[in-house]
């Protein structure tokens, strides 16, 4: 053999032993970009073929890779129909990932823990007639219906459109292969459900907006984190640090996707500001919440959700997901029909009222409307946005429920109107929600 020969030799068996070592290293340790890539893709998958029946073939190349990381494109996928679970991995071998489906409470990946089982309630269905009491639309307007199935105004990868004007749906409209009995992922406008729950748990006198974070987070007691309390974790002003940033590892895709008990590894993020000064966005804050008002409940809190709050507005549809320690991801994973989603924008309308009872005190929501200093009125205290997403100043009275990729509910009090807009939007495309709210209104008033 040449010397040249020897030399590509020797060159070939060096790439081969440098692959086959790189191979062995992404199977025993995969980086955490890897891990998030699947755990996101297994998650997405599960909740969305055992919650709303979809196909996982169509929901992996739809949902997760068509918008996604690059990463995305080579997600593989098992669907295990009988043990209802979805497994994922990158290139068909690395970063195993698996999210698991139990009835009432959707899809949870799995670490390194067990998921416990639950014999969970059956929802109770909305009564007979005309929503929200059932599911019958009586008299939509013509007008409006126009406005909605206008492609311009509804955007890119629009899922449900949907117009509530007097406590009435008047107009709705649905993208091809979803419709009224499709859940669909609020992403964070699960937020502003929390904050609905603790408003419950405050009619009931088992919380108050001045608890404090601590008797869930002892460590807390022993720093700048002692005085947090429930209000201003609600009003995004703990000063604790955190990063938003999605499309990366990062604290929040740290805390979904890489994480058995979400809430604990939150709670470890150290005081970076004082209490009030600032305004920082951020998930790892409303599943604390969660798990604070569950501690502060007790007993069967699983079953709190639809006792306190979906029972009794008709939600029969809505599933609030949990991690893997059973705390509900609440600030991200909740999935209902567009016409359950509009009960709670109708609830909130209606400051926490709903058929002759009040399951918020009175002026709660009202709080909930009201602007936090720290966020220059951008913010509200209920988990609530003041201001249309991507759009400023803020539009009349407005206060906007908002979530990841294009999911929003829109609620004007002066015009006794609710208009929800969901879809697979990504915030490059540039859409605004504000342009469908005009033109809905103008068809109103025409």
């Amino acid at each position: 053999m040449s010397k040249l020969g020897k030399i590509l030799k020797g060159a070939v068996g060096t790439v081969a032993l440098l692959g086959v070592a790189g191979a062995g290293y992404l199977a025993v340790s995969p980086p955490a970009l890897l891990k998030v890539a699947t755990n996101y893709s297994a998650k997405i998958v599960c909740s969305n073929v055992f919650i709303a029946g979809r196909d996982a073939e169509e929901v992996l190349a739809l949902d997760v890779q068509a918008p996604g990381h690059p990463v995305l494109k080579q997600i593989s996928m098992r669907v295990d129909e009988d043990r209802q679970r979805i497994e994922t991995r990158v290139f068909g071998f690395f970063a195993p990932a698996v999210s698991q489906y139990r009835p009432g409470l959707g899809c949870t990946n799995l670490h390194e823990a067990e998921l416990n089982v639950f014999d969970m309630a059956v929802p109770a269905a909305p009564g007979s007639g005309i929503w929200p009491e059932g599911n019958e639309v009586a008299a939509p307007s013509p007008a409006v219906q126009a406005v909605l199935e206008d492609a311009a105004l509804t955007g890119q990868g629009v899922r449900a459109v949907l117009v509530l004007h007097q406590g009435r749906i008047i107009g709705e409209a649905y993208g091809v292969g979803f419709d009224a009995e499709t859940p669909l992922l609020g992403w964070s406008m699960t937020k502003t459900v929390t904050a609905g729950l603790i408003g419950t748990l405050i009619q009931s006198g088992d919380m108050a907006l001045s608890d404090l974070g601590a008797t869930s987070y002892p460590v807390w007691a022993q720093d700048e984190r002692a005085d947090v309390t429930v209000a201003d974790l609600l009003g995004m002003e703990s000063g604790l640090q955190w990063n938003e940033s999605y499309g990366d590892v990062s604290d929040v895709t740290k805390m979904l996707y890489l994480n058995d008990d979400m809430a604990g590894f939150t709670a470890k993020q150290p005081a970076e500001a004082a209490i009030g000064s600032t305004f920082n966005y951020s998930s790892g804050t409303s599943t604390m919440l969660s798990r604070i008002w569950q501690d502060q409940l007790g007993g069967d809190s699983l079953a709190y959700p639809r006792k306190a709050l979906f029972d009794p507005l008709g939600m029969s549809s809505a599933i609030l997901e949990t991690d893997a320690t059973d705390t509900f991801v609440g600030s991200s994973y909740m999935y209902a029909t567009a016409r359950d989603w509009a009960r709670y924008g109708q609830f909130l309308l209606q400051k926490g009222a709903w058929d002759g009872a009040q399951l918020v005190p009175e002026g709660f929501v009202d709080w909930m409307f009201e602007p936090t200093a720290a966020s220059g009125g951008t913010y509200a205290k209920g988990h609530l946005w003041l201001e249309a997403p991507g759009e400023q100043p803020p539009f009349e009275d407005a206060v906007w429920l908002y979530g990841h990729d294009g999911q929003t509910i829109g609620i004007f009090p002066s015009r006794d109107l609710v208009i929800l807009r969901m879809g697979l939007t990504p915030s490059k495309t540039g859409y605004s929600e504000l342009p469908l709210v005009k033109a809905v209104i103008a068809a109103l008033e025409g």
